[in-house]
């Protein structure tokens, strides 16, 4: 049963990235995957209030089908690291070191910024 959970939460989070990405892209342009970026960091902070609220000493206790089909299901979904890779990779390919970088940096650092600050509000809002 938790494969299944999974599942359907790895489809709702492909829809979600589907979706968020193609209207970035309608907005802003693909010269720049920022598209890609915003669903990681979106992803992180999520991810991060999540594993919060599936920590024991939570008051907003997840049991495990909620945190996985949550976590590994919506949020794995949803979160591009391969399509980050790869994006990073044509821009380097393409001669823009420059936009690689800022790429790299935006992701990685935001990501981690991302998943420590819904981490540190869900803490705030579940004492």
């Amino acid at each position: 049963m938790n494969y299944l959970w999974i599942a359907m939460g790895s489809a709702l989070g492909g829809v979600a990235r589907y979706g968020m990405s193609g209207w970035v892209a309608r907005h802003w342009g693909e010269t720049f995957p920022l598209g890609t970026l915003l669903v990681n960091l979106s992803g992180c902070f999520l991810i991060g209030v999540i594993a919060c609220f599936a920590a024991t000493e939570s008051r907003v206790w997840l049991s495990a089908w909620q945190r996985d089909f949550l976590m590994l299901g919506v949020c794995g979904g949803y979160t591009t690291f391969s399509s980050f890779s790869l994006q990073t990779l044509n821009l380097l390919r393409d001669g823009d070191g420059f936009r690689a970088a800022l790429n790299v940096l935006g992701s990685v650092l935001g990501c981690m910024i991302a998943v420590w600050l819904g981490y540190a509000l869900a803490m705030i809002w579940n004492k």
